[in-house]
């Protein structure tokens, strides 16, 4: 039986992950999973093995203090992304992965255009809509559907792909696929579960919405069931 906390941590990572591996094969050229830690999917494998046909895969990680210094690896590098981003790094990758980084970074929107920046083509996303504060480094954001497809169109990337998990009582996660040169990507689009078309007539909120509405909630009673327990104290 999965406890609470489970659902609301574990269900929405597999639900990410299996969303992955709907594309991940689609891709070739050089990948890099930015902000990777260990690159552990959290069920045993690694996103390097999603990507079964890269001809490269690198791994970015932020200080050697933090989120996991890989110095057996070779293919890592470091990256700050609210700094520039290198000459040498722009468009160096064809495919451009990040899984839950974007909310551990103040300043978002700049560091969302470095990540686009690093791409030639391809840019993954999955971040949180809906979640309980975590992380010891800082937990600073949220991301609606919406949000994402604009990201994405400030930085001259066409969404191709956009979903959202809907289980009861879980986190709510986004998963977003954009591209520098969309047309080439129609098999991306046609793909099972896609909600761009429900997304751009306004009704695909809807669903995360009622969703999110339990899960807030929820929050906002055991915040006042804390300050009861707290005043009798």
């Amino acid at each position: 039986m999965w406890s609470i906390v489970d659902r609301k941590v574990k269900l929405p990572r597999i639900w990410s992950n299996n969303e992955l591996k709907k594309i991940s094969s689609l891709f070739y050229g050089s990948v890099i999973n930015v902000s990777g830690w260990k690159d552990l999917d959290k069920q045993g494998d690694t996103y390097q093995q999603y990507f079964t046909n890269a001809k490269e895969y690198w791994i970015s990680n932020y200080v050697t203090e933090s989120k996991g210094f890989q110095g057996d690896l070779e293919n890592e590098l470091f990256l700050d992304l609210v700094l520039p981003i290198e000459n040498n790094l722009i468009e160096r990758f064809d495919v451009v992965f990040n899984h839950t980084v974007l909310e551990h970074i103040f300043d978002c929107r700049n560091a969302f255009q470095n990540i686009c920046l690093l791409s030639k083509d391809i840019v993954i996303s999955v971040v949180p809509f809906l979640q309980h504060q975590h992380a010891a480094y800082g937990d600073y954001w949220r991301f609606t559907p919406e949000c994402m497809s604009l990201l994405y169109e400030e930085n001259g990337l066409e969404l191709l792909y956009i979903n959202y998990n809907n289980g009861r009582n879980q986190s709510v996660y986004v998963i977003a696929v954009a591209s520098k040169n969309s047309g080439n990507w129609k098999n991306i689009k046609e793909i099972n579960g896609n909600k761009i078309d429900c997304f751009k007539e306004k009704v695909g909120h809807k669903v995360v919405s009622q969703n999110g509405l339990y899960h807030f909630y929820n929050l906002i009673m055991k915040s006042f069931r804390k300050i009861k327990t707290f005043k009798k104290k």
